[in-house]
């Protein structure tokens, strides 16, 4: 019906001229063409909502740079430095073919693309929070120089309160503390918890701060990290909050809580540092420069049989680097390819890897929760079952808890630990990051622990998974439209 009244003749331009506007900016930004296509549609039938869901879910920030994770504004120093990366990751690729097990491809395009160096470090796996913990605790107490922690979720538990204490004690015996939590994931942390650290001298800033959560741009764009430096001899990363779910304490009437982390000695460590100041200046507003107290000389540091690179991402980085990652390392698969994923809702790229490494001959195993903490997560994650089960990968449900784990292993040699899952989220909304670990001894000990964990899950009948109810099967393609902002 059209507008008969002064006012409603108004409202009718207003809401259109505000429709006609967003769906120029829907264009003109937007990549995906599904996506785009959706978004005109929303915009084009409910102008006023559709303009509000893409300017608070859509907008694309990786042409609207958050902030510079540039440190070195000395160019000269600057292309010193990357030519010394490039150069010595070339040296051990050659030295150690024997370790990197076919995966150059993968190597150089972390190399070329966010100029992550290869360098060879002692990786010690932990798995769960009763693993992971007491060795944070011990390098925390033999921090002498800095300690820099970067967590999405710390919560004011036991274990929160002891590694808090710790970090009061470091900093009042002249131990520099930095510590970011994300604003969002840790939104429960309170002054009580917080002050006592800010007047013991530990330097406390939240990312991204969260005035208003209905402001969904700020919910999106969260740092999904869990990042521990100490003195640059020792790095941790991983899908391990703080929190005390993630220790099992073998209470029967507690869930189980299965994650993985890694620690590590060397090198590797320089880039965890290098991304932790690049978020340290933007939540301070610091301009913290890298000196050779914080990115000791590489004969400084402990080397080890694993060769590693970190590689990171987030929605204001140019690439989605840690897709990228995913993908190439599932396209070169020769043998197997094992994922463990909580939140499994990969965009077509990856889909399409998994559905080749499959269809090609490969063991592509896919080990996802069987009990979830998201009906709707999980219902959307079920969705691409039918056509990975008919490609021939195998899907397993984990019983014995919640996995939480996000891990893949790819053939005898490579296996990538870290925080993002294998859905739109991770990929393209929030700040990621893992390491990419080359080596056979590493990687097998995770392949072990993956097919333990296999005799606590449930194997997928393709058959009986063909049968499911009708309405089951409408929840599940109902969520998969929701998939992007899952």
């Amino acid at each position: 019906m059209l507008p008969d009244t002064p006012i409603e003749i108004v409202l009718f331009i207003l809401v259109y001229t505000l429709a006609f506007f967003t769906s120029i900016r829907v264009i003109m930004d937007t990549r995906n063409a599904a996506k785009a296509l959706g978004y005109l549609l929303l915009v084009i039938t409910i102008p006023v909502i559709g303009s509000f869901l893409y300017f608070s879910l859509g907008v694309n920030y990786r042409k609207k740079r958050i902030y510079s994770k540039k440190l070195i504004a000395n160019d000269w120093l600057w292309q010193k430095i990357k030519q010394r990366i490039i150069s010595s990751t070339n040296q051990i690729l050659e030295q150690k073919k024997n370790l990197i097990g076919g995966q150059e491809d993968l190597i150089k395009l972390l190399l070329n693309d966010s100029l992550e160096p290869l360098s060879q470090n002692r990786v010690t796996l932990l798995i769960n929070g009763e693993r992971k913990f007491p060795e944070v605790i011990s390098a925390l107490e033999n921090a002498k120089h800095f300690i820099h922690l970067e967590y999405y979720i710390y919560e004011d538990n036991a274990i929160g309160y002891q590694i808090r204490d710790i970090l009061i004690r470091k900093a009042r015996a002249g131990v520099i503390v930095r510590f970011i939590y994300d604003d969002f994931g840790s939104k429960d942390l309170k002054n009580k918890f917080l002050n006592p650290m800010v007047e013991a001298g530990v330097e406390v800033y939240p990312f991204f701060k969260v005035y208003f959560a209905l402001l969904a741009s700020r919910i999106n764009y969260r740092n999904h990290r869990k990042i521990i430096v100490t003195d640059c001899q020792v790095g941790f990363v991983g899908g391990i909050n703080v929190s005390d779910r993630y220790i099992n304490n073998g209470d029967p009437t507690k869930l189980f809580w299965r994650d993985t982390h890694v620690k590590i000695e060397g090198p590797a460590v320089l880039s965890l540092q290098y991304h932790f100041l690049a978020d340290w200046n933007f939540c301070s507003g610091q301009q913290v420069a890298p000196d050779e107290t914080m990115f000791l000389p590489y004969q400084q540091l402990s080397k080890g049989d694993s060769l590693v690179q970190v590689v990171a991402s987030g929605p204001d980085y140019p690439r989605q680097s840690i897709m990228l990652c995913y993908f190439t390392a599932i396209i070169n698969a020769k043998e197997k390819v094992y994922i463990t994923s909580p939140y499994f809702i990969p965009n077509n790229s990856i889909n399409d890897a998994i559905r080749k490494a499959a269809l090609s001959g490969k063991d592509v195993r896919l080990l996802v929760p069987g009990i979830s903490d998201s009906t709707v997560v999980n219902a959307a994650s079920q969705s691409y079952f039918d056509e990975l089960l008919e490609c021939g990968v195998k899907i397993y449900l984990y019983k014995k808890g919640f996995v939480h784990a996000k891990t893949i292993i790819v053939d005898d040699a490579l296996a990538i630990v870290g925080t993002a899952n294998m859905d739109f989220r991770s990929f393209e909304l929030n700040f990621e990051i893992s390491a990419v670990i080359y080596g056979q001894e590493p990687c097998g000990e995770l392949t072990r622990v993956f097919l333990d964990d296999l005799e606590h899950s449930d194997l997928i009948s393709f058959e009986a998974w063909r049968h499911r109810s009708k309405p089951r099967q409408w929840l599940e393609k109902a969520a998969r439209l929701l998939s992007p902002i899952l």
